[in-house]
């Protein structure tokens, strides 16, 4: 990840939960106070985002100790202690909702990932994800994708050539928009085209580009189609591909499964912060 991208990305989460500062934990815990606490998940699934809680809250307060018990990409069972973490009340209060936010949110992607990566792995293919991200999440959900065994798509428009049907469509056709491609792109820019018929994944074959794109295929045209692409051209299905759905697309053949909702719908994994109680005075602090 860009380490200084994130940085502006989690302050700014701070800034917008924060405002002001929080009032409820001012008027309530005593600044001089110090806690101890454990993040624990309630339901079982794949750890993702833990040096992001921690910088989270190093954000709030430098003196805040982290100290993780699981390792990311771990399996965990509801229960199972995930972080221990100490330091001022305030601050670890404070940070806290945005912290367990990221957490939550990247550890559900990375659940899902797992779960449909756990599906097609005997068959070699391969789980991707989408530009269908959540604004300003795009770098930390396709991370959390990668922790659960998936492989990333284009990050940005910027990454690669992805002809779609809108574009096929200003072009006039497949052979217009590739040519336009090639005439201003240098040779080392990835092409993929998306494709929606056999007469279309043909042409693509033809003009030798680098990947096709299948959408929305059936079962028995994603065969077919597979059977016109040869192994140098990367064969990719996409378009409601469901968990209940993967295996029998993973049996034609394609090289890539690429799904849309691993970032813009699997669920938050529960995970909460529970403070146990003690506390300790800063050094120099008088009670």
């Amino acid at each position: 990840m860009n380490v200084l991208l994130l940085q502006e990305q989690l302050k700014q989460a701070l800034i917008e939960d924060v405002g002001f500062g929080d009032r409820t934990t001012e008027a309530v815990v005593p600044a001089e106070q110090w806690v101890s606490g454990m993040v624990v998940a309630k339901e079982e699934g794949i750890m993702a985002g833990l040096s992001v809680f921690e910088q989270v809250m190093k954000l709030v307060d430098p003196r805040v100790e982290i100290e993780p018990v699981v390792k990311e990409g771990q399996c965990v069972k509801p229960g199972l202690p995930l972080l221990r973490v100490h330091g001022p009340a305030r601050a670890i209060l404070t940070g806290e909702r945005v912290a367990l936010n990221y957490v939550q949110r990247l550890s559900g992607i990375a659940t899902q990932t797992r779960r449909a990566v756990d599906i097609v792995k005997p068959y070699g293919v391969k789980i991707a994800d989408t530009r269908k991200t959540t604004p300003g999440l795009r770098m930390l959900e396709k991370y959390a994708v990668a922790v659960g065994g998936g492989i990333n798509h284009r990050l940005r428009l910027d990454d690669a050539v992805l002809i779609k049907d809108n574009h096929i469509q200003a072009a006039g056709g497949i052979r217009e928009a590739v040519r336009r491609v090639r005439e201003k792109m240098g040779h080392t820019v990835f092409i993929e085209v998306e494709t929606e018929t056999l007469e279309q994944v043909q042409e693509a074959v033809a003009l030798g580009v680098h990947g096709i794109l299948l959408d929305n295929m059936t079962v028995a045209q994603l065969k077919e189609a597979v059977a016109l692409i040869p192994p140098s051209i990367v064969s990719e299905a996409s378009g409601n591909m469901r968990l209940e759905h993967l295996e029998e697309v993973a049996q034609t053949g394609v090289q890539v499964i690429s799904i849309g909702w691993l970032t813009h719908s699997a669920p938050a994994l529960d995970i909460s912060l529970n403070l146990d109680g003690s506390v300790k005075k800063m050094k120099g602090e008088t009670p």
